[in-house]
């Protein structure tokens, strides 16, 4: 352990990364309550992977990869909106279609490289050690905005969460209000791939929000609880991955899912224990 403290203060790559780790913890975890409250989880595993065609354009055309995923996730998340309110196709067949031909495009574009595409692994599953001083600008603007828009407009997002018509009846601006929340959600997926990669964030989305709901029913408490859930399981699963040399994102996933175990049997026993 104390050689992992001395290496992250002499290395700017390992400090870089306990920062990210540190950041999306609070962005996934707050933006996941948001995203588990409304049910559209798969809609953010759609997002997630459209993403993935936005990644194999740019790294064709040697673009930024971070804004060609970020312009394909924030198409993706505003069409299937727009698509499920216009009643012109259900949510989750727009998010399925969007879902494979994002994949598609990507392995398309990645298969059209010159060379063997070397970075697909990364972007896939997450590579930490590559977060930079840009990516990580980029996650602290975004985790103070979150942080910042939680606190300002959280009975807003409340009503918008739980009743739509009375949200409107308040004056809030409800549809623009959900195309904000899909731009938002996107640009979490993209600034977090990195740390945990386009097939396992999803987890780091839901996971913490889902603990956290199972020992309080209150929205406030879920998403502050679904940051503190999500910032010590991805720090747990960076030094994890760094003392024993394993993917880092693999690591988060299992510390997450021994954690709802965990929380689901004590639950239960409680339960057990009452009823009797």
């Amino acid at each position: 352990m104390e050689s992992i403290i001395y290496d992250i203060f002499a290395y700017d790559f390992l400090r870089n990364a306990l920062i990210a780790c540190i950041l999306s913890g609070i962005t996934c975890g707050i933006v996941g309550s948001y995203v588990v409250a409304r049910r559209m989880v798969f809609l953010c595993g759609g997002i997630t992977h459209a993403s993935f065609g936005g990644l194999g354009i740019a790294l064709y055309a040697g673009a930024n990869p971070v804004i060609g995923a970020l312009s394909f996730a924030a198409l993706s998340s505003l069409g299937i909106e727009f698509a499920s309110r216009r009643g012109r196709m259900r949510e989750d067949s727009a998010t399925g279609i969007i879902w494979s031909v994002g994949m598609a495009t990507g392995a398309l574009f990645m298969s059209l490289r010159p060379g063997y595409a070397t970075d697909l692994t990364s972007y896939l599953f997450g590579n930490i050690l590559l977060v930079d001083s840009n990516d990580i600008i980029y996650l602290s603007w975004l985790t103070l905005f979150i942080v910042v828009g939680a606190i300002v407009w959280l009975r807003k997002l409340m009503y918008m969460i739980f009743d739509e018509e009375y949200a409107r009846s308040q004056g809030v601006w409800a549809v623009a209000s959900s195309y904000v929340m899909a731009i938002v959600i996107a640009i979490t997926i993209v600034l977090s791939i990195k740390v945990m990669g386009i097939i396992l964030l999803l987890a780091l989305l839901t996971m913490p929000a889902v603990i956290s709901n199972t020992f309080t029913k209150d929205y406030r408490y879920i998403a502050f609880w679904s940051a503190v859930i999500g910032v010590v399981a991805t720090i747990a699963g960076f030094v994890f991955s760094y003392i024993y040399d394993l993917p880092t994102g693999s690591c988060i996933i299992f510390i997450l899912t021994g954690a709802l175990i965990c929380v689901k049997v004590l639950t239960l026993y409680r339960k057990t224990i009452v009823n009797r």
